[in-house]
């Protein structure tokens, strides 16, 4: 079942039906549907589909010199092309002709095994491709690669793509449509622990409850995720074990270069490298508050909410999963701290929200960014935290999110509006996201228009 991607299917068969030369790029991380997305994009199209492996040049010529030959000469029993050379020459013809996708998938394992490919594709667009209707398509899973080796000023493709598109993660609420077994609080713990991953959410099985997937897929040794983050690091990184030790630490609560220096035995140096590392790879983010431009205030969170579940319960328990009591342990240990684990996941949730086009368009101003703010309250003489925070010219918004099995009361209304008192806005409002939902005292209270309360149960209506 395909779904989401919208937009980017719209943008693309857009550019197909230009009828001109096109390249576009596709990066992301590994897992999140990039080939996915470009198989459908490609169905009943003439498209020569390549991916790249990591392999000899001489065995990925091969590879490709098949994946050629079989679209454009089919039934016929052909030789590969004795050099690269030869089959971009032979290209150069066929796609004079008529309109035809070249998917190179994986493209930095054929640039790392034939480190000429890049120049060679260059003088290939800019002295016959370009004046013609090739539609080049090239992808890779290589973040960093596909940043500097493709995109970035120094490379030999650079200002030849057409478009480029950054494969994020499903949204919350776009990955309810491959969650509608289930109901509303189960699609939202389920979609914080496979971080709206595509691939991950695929292997979640329908006829299971929520409790029996997630034994299914991280405690059990056999389980899709059980190993899952050890598998993705080692791909990437030539030394995994600081990495995983530096996201094991952010994972059990340190947030600040110090700490996470401490917990892991590291010098901060060699930790900064190690995090800057992890951020371009999608898994740590950097934050600073939302107000500011720079900051002494870096904290630094895990991105990807599947490696915040994975460090957090499922890597100090591997040995007794491996010994086949993970079903006792996940009972005992992880089920009563979920609710405290989607803390952060509901918070990722509630931005998400505020930026669905139906909720956007009925917002009091237009805000452009939203995020958390910490900092020193000037007046009560200590460190405040705002959830969410937007803001733009004289007017901000202030949100509370509470995923908690209680209703949400008064005391924090009341604390909310003190944090906002901080910020000299002219215009204030204030939206408390709550799980469970508002006491009656809350509801009879908080009539103003500049305060909204919203439930989960409204939040699914949109």
């Amino acid at each position: 079942m395909f779904v989401g991607r919208k937009r980017e299917l719209t943008k693309l068969e857009e550019m197909y039906h230009h009828n001109q030369f096109e390249c576009a790029v596709f990066y992301g991380r590994r897992r999140v549907g990039k080939t996915t997305l470009i198989d459908h994009f490609c169905q009943k199209k003439k498209a020569i589909f390549f991916t790249a492996v990591e392999a000899t040049a001489k065995d990925n010529l091969a590879a490709m010199s098949r994946a050629i030959l079989s679209v454009t000469s089919p039934g016929l029993s052909l030789p590969a092309f004795a050099s690269y050379e030869d089959l971009f020459v032979y290209l150069d013809g066929v796609c004079k002709k008529e309109r035809l996708i070249l998917v190179i998938d994986e493209f930095p394992y054929l640039a790392e095994s034939y480190p000429a490919i890049s120049s060679m594709l260059q003088a290939h667009i800019d002295h016959v491709w370009k004046n013609s209707p090739l539609f080049l398509i090239i992808c890779g899973s290589s973040m960093s690669f596909m940043e500097h080796q493709v995109l970035g000023y120094k490379s030999p493709l650079y200002g030849r793509r057409t478009a480029q598109f950054k494969v994020h993660p499903f949204t919350f609420f776009e990955a309810t449509e491959m969650l509608s077994a289930f109901n509303h609080e189960d699609q939202a713990v389920l979609y914080g622990v496979t971080g709206g991953i595509p691939e991950y959410l695929s292997r979640i099985d329908a006829q299971k409850n929520r409790d029996n997937n997630l034994i299914d897929l991280f405690f059990d040794e056999s389980g899709r995720l059980f190993e899952e983050p050890v598998y993705l690091l080692k791909q990437e990184l030539r030394e995994p074990a600081s990495y995983h030790s530096v996201i094991s630490a952010i994972a059990s609560g340190a947030s600040r270069l110090n700490e996470i220096a401490t917990k892991t035995g590291l010098e901060s140096s060699g930790c900064s490298s190690l995090l800057s590392s992890l951020i371009e790879l999608g898994i740590v983010r950097k934050e600073i508050p939302v107000t500011e431009v720079r900051s002494k205030k870096t904290l630094y969170r895990l991105e990807d909410s599947m490696f915040s579940f994975w460090y957090r319960f499922v890597r100090p328990n591997i040995s007794g999963i491996s010994r086949g009591i993970g079903p006792a342990l996940f009972e005992n240990q992880v089920k009563p701290q979920i609710n405290h684990f989607m803390g952060y996941v509901f918070e990722e949730m509630c931005k998400q929200y505020l930026f669905l086009p139906e909720v956007y368009q009925n917002a009091p101003f237009a805000y452009s960014q939203i995020g958390r703010w910490w900092g020193n309250n000037p007046v009560e003489k200590c460190q405040e935290e705002i959830d969410l925070m937007a803001f733009h010219g004289d007017q901000a918004l202030f949100c509370e999110c509470k995923w908690q099995n209680e209703l949400v009361k008064m005391d924090v209304v009341t604390a909310l509006k003190r944090r906002g008192e901080i910020f000299n806005y002219l215009n204030k409002y204030y939206i408390i996201f709550s799980r469970s939902g508002f006491s009656e005292n809350v509801l009879r209270e908080c009539q103003e228009e500049n305060i909204q309360l919203i439930d989960f149960k409204t939040m699914m209506k949109q």
